[in-house]
């Protein structure tokens, strides 16, 4: 069976990262695989697809306005179809929909698409566009119970909700390095660490997390945060980092292609964000076995139980992020025993598990 993934970017984020996990577990006796995205200066992980044997195809716009990529995908279709088209961006979604009834009924594709954030979150063109095609789909897909909950009513009942994951093995294998990569970042093997990945975007809400630190600094509290991320609003957030302060307490770290090898070198997990879908890096520190300090949004308190893997706390309330963060630091006890809980429902989100229900999804909208 032959599908064709669709996405705007392969830049480093949270959805294009399930992308490569995904790749990595799909069963290619059954399924050939190739990925097309648009913005040709999104191209952090074509590397890895392509050394997993996923070609990639860039339609090349600087802009996903510019729909000349729309027609880059018309043709693509029409002179090698494909069964499945899977889109995981919902505005190319929304205008691959509509691509896919121009073709010959014979080579048209079953579409499926999945949604990795909440409605809301989308600009509010891109959110009309995809709710008005929506339901051309074959198969909808919703990374959490909290992104099923915020599509517009009409369309909740044709869509699944299907947890992803990562490859667990392969993300806990990182943390063999914890002493390396102490070393390389100038941090002792005694400093407790708070580590986060995230982009330098509005939702990750840096601000948040900064201002949660000039606090901690304040009151003296005895960590390092360590922050792995690229992206539009980095110059912003530099800025903020120097204005408060902050030094060598919050490492600005950029984009790492080794972004998880430096969150298996922490002590513990935080994240700011002011909306999420099920972020890829908690579920990555669950795997490791690290303690959370984060916000209550979307998906989030679906993989944490406030008090057991860790503490939640409301969106942009610094005051909350830097108490949390401070009762993990300071109650070695405490932080162990949500360690211990945090690696055990880190099993929860084994990549193969999705992977099995997306593939039974091809083959049921293939097989109508």
């Amino acid at each position: 069976m032959k599908v064709l993934w669709l996405v705007k970017g392969l830049g480093p984020g949270g959805a294009e990262r399930l992308l490569v996990a995904a790749a990595a577990t799909h069963d290619r006796d059954a399924f050939s695989f190739e990925v097309a995205y648009l913005l040709a200066w999104k191209n952090h992980l074509v590397e890895d697809l392509e050394a997993l044997g996923m070609p990639t195809r860039c339609f090349d716009v600087r802009d996903e306005r510019d729909l000349r990529w729309a027609h880059r995908l018309r043709e693509r279709l029409r002179s090698d179809p494909v069964d499945v088209l899977h889109a995981h961006s919902p505005y190319p979604a929304g205008i691959a929909r509509l691509v896919v009834r121009t073709l010959p009924r014979r080579i048209r594709p079953r579409l499926v698409y999945t949604l990795h954030n909440t409605f809301p979150s989308f600009s509010a063109p891109t959110r009309i566009l995809n709710g008005l095609t929506y339901p051309l789909d074959d198969a909808d897909v919703a990374v959490s119970k909290e992104v099923h909950e915020t599509i517009w009513p009409r369309l909740r009942s044709r869509t699944e909700v299907v947890v992803h994951g990562v490859r667990l093995d392969q993300v806990r294998a990182e943390a063999v390095q914890r002493v390396d990569v102490r070393a390389d970042l100038g941090i002792g093997p005694d400093e407790i660490v708070a580590g986060t990945i995230a982009n330098f975007r509005r939702q990750k809400d840096y601000p948040n997390l900064l201002r949660a630190a000039a606090l901690l600094a304040r009151r003296d509290v005895p960590v390092r945060i360590v922050a792995v991320g690229q992206g539009p609003l980095e110059a912003e957030t530099r800025r903020l980092h120097a204005s408060l302060g902050l030094g060598d307490r919050v490492l600005l770290l950029g984009h790492r292609e080794d972004a998880v090898r430096v969150l298996g070198a922490c002590d513990l997990f935080t994240l700011a964000s002011d909306n999420e879908g099920l972020p890829v890096a908690l579920m990555e520190a669950l795997a490791l076995g690290l303690p959370v300090a984060m916000t209550a949004v979307g998906g989030v308190p679906e993989a944490i139980t406030d008090g057991v893997e860790g503490r939640l706390v409301p969106p942009s309330n610094p005051d909350a992020l830097a108490g949390a963060i401070e009762e993990l630091v300071c109650d070695p006890v405490l932080r162990a025993r949500m360690a211990a809980a945090a690696r055990i429902r880190g099993q929860r989100f084994d990549i193969t598990i999705a992977v099995a229900r997306i593939e039974a999804i091809y083959r049921e909208v293939v097989a109508r």
